[in-house]
């Protein structure tokens, strides 16, 4: 059997990723492997176009093509993403069309099956069969039983080649919003005070609507909204994984992002994204920017902040892109409103986006923060383990930062709650008592709360 691994580690083969791949190797030799490292060599790939071809023609033969990635920010890296948007620009999509494929990936479980997601999306445009995913934790290889656990998965891979299994497309293609918006008079300027906005966007000739849409907003301010594009911004390159930031939150590449990043987006209030939907994520310099705000490691870097997300594209029919913006601003402490152009009339897109600044600029005036949610809850404890154990190494700014602000909030110090444990836990075994409490838990539930309300 011929396996194409397609690597989307920026690392190359000295990558945690490319271990788990190097073990299939070792435990199943009689297969032929080739390995693309298509995130390392990007750049190479996108100018010359005989190092692409060589990678499709290479696609054409495979019985088997894995997609062999590291998560960074709930997705691919901005380099493999940029990869996968070739594909599609240059027509390679004939290659990959009835070729079985899987994903293997290596994070820290957070939001890994939404990369998985997309990837078996992407898939499913292709034209592929999707045999399944893998996703591991960085140390699972160095585990026996998550080992076996790794080539089980390959043993039913492998099978579902064999027997030729039909697979069922998951994911519907995409129906794209293809009118033109044509914005009307714009009404009277939210006044902004001292509250400064910012609107970020990576318009270019592919997206009118996006280009019109930023422009409506630029408007809808009365004070003045700074426009950044990132074409234009100094930004050298994607997020190379090197994890040199993790001890003093600084960047290896020596560039304009940080001062983008802290000063320009540091300083605002309101930070509007406007992109277009490019497959079915946003574009990849969109992913670059994610991607590099990782120097700040695992610290809230734009806390506080009233973020809009302006997107042309089919957003609607993407739950799982709207779900990793969602979480992104919840785990950052933000607040995020959506607009798209999916509502297909001028009039009423001018009304979604004046009322979206409307409220952008009233959620910073009273510096609304909606509570945290699943998405932020349950990153802190994954963050939180993680930096206080085998991460505290190679992150050091994070662990300082996270003692600094009292996150290891393990095991509970609430003393009152433990003293309350220790003596009503044993009480509740014997039955009469257990039975008092239980016949009237309703009440018992809600009485802490008599006192703020009678004081209210």
């Amino acid at each position: 059997m011929k396996i194409i691994v397609l690597n989307g580690s920026p690392k190359g083969s000295v990558s945690v990723t490319m271990q788990y791949v190097a073990y299939m190797q070792k435990k199943f030799p009689a297969h032929e492997y080739r390995i693309f490292n298509v995130a390392l060599d990007i750049r190479k790939i996108e100018k010359d176009d005989a190092v692409f071809g060589g990678i499709i023609d290479a696609v054409r033969t495979a019985d088997l093509v894995l997609w062999a990635f590291p998560l960074y920010f709930m997705l691919v890296p901005s380099q493999y993403k940029r990869f996968i948007e070739l594909v599609f620009e240059r027509h390679a999509e004939e290659a990959f069309s009835g070729k079985y494929t899987a994903s293997l990936s290596t994070s820290i479980h957070f939001f890994d099956y939404t990369a998985h997601a997309y990837v078996h999306a992407i898939c499913d445009d292709l034209g592929m069969r999707y045999g399944g995913f893998y996703s591991a934790g960085m140390r699972d290889l160095l585990i026996a039983e998550e080992r076996s656990r790794l080539e089980k998965f390959a043993q039913v891979l492998f099978s579902i080649l064999s027997d030729k299994v039909p697979i069922q497309r998951e994911h519907a293609p995409l129906v794209w919003p293809s009118w033109p918006y044509v914005p009307g008079p714009a009404p009277e300027p939210v006044r902004t005070g001292r509250k400064k906005v910012v609107i970020l966007t990576d318009s270019d000739d592919s997206s009118a609507n996006c280009a019109k849409m930023t422009g409506r907003l630029m408007q809808a301010f009365s004070g003045t909204a700074e426009l950044v594009n990132l074409h234009d911004a100094d930004i050298r390159g994607g997020c190379l994984g090197c994890c040199q930031c993790g001890y003093d939150n600084t960047c290896v590449y020596a560039d304009g992002y940080r001062d983008l990043f802290t000063k320009t987006l540091g300083a605002a209030d309101i930070v509007i994204m406007a992109g277009t939907v490019h497959d079915r994520y946003l574009s990849s310099i969109w992913k670059q920017f994610f991607d590099r705000s990782f120097f700040k490691g695992h610290i809230p870097g734009l806390k506080g902040k009233q973020i809009g997300f302006v997107i042309a594209g089919p957003l609607q029919q993407l739950p799982n892109l709207k779900e990793v913006l969602s979480a992104w601003a919840d785990n950052g402490g933000c607040r995020a409103l959506f607009v798209t152009d999916e509502c297909g009339d001028s009039g009423k897109l001018d009304a979604l986006l004046d009322a979206t600044a409307t409220r952008l600029v009233k959620g910073a005036e009273i510096g609304y923060i909606p509570p945290h949610t699943f998405y932020a809850v349950g990153g802190h404890k994954i963050f939180r383990d993680s930096i206080y154990g085998d991460m505290r190494l190679a992150f050091q700014a994070d662990y300082h930062y996270y003692r600094e602000h009292g996150m290891f909030d393990f095991p509970r110090k609430d003393l009152r709650t433990r003293i309350f444990n220790a003596i009503f836990v044993p009480l509740i075994k014997i039955p009469g008592f257990r039975k008092k409490i239980f016949s009237d838990i309703k009440h018992h539930m809600i009485q802490p709360f008599e006192g703020v309300l009678r004081n209210t």
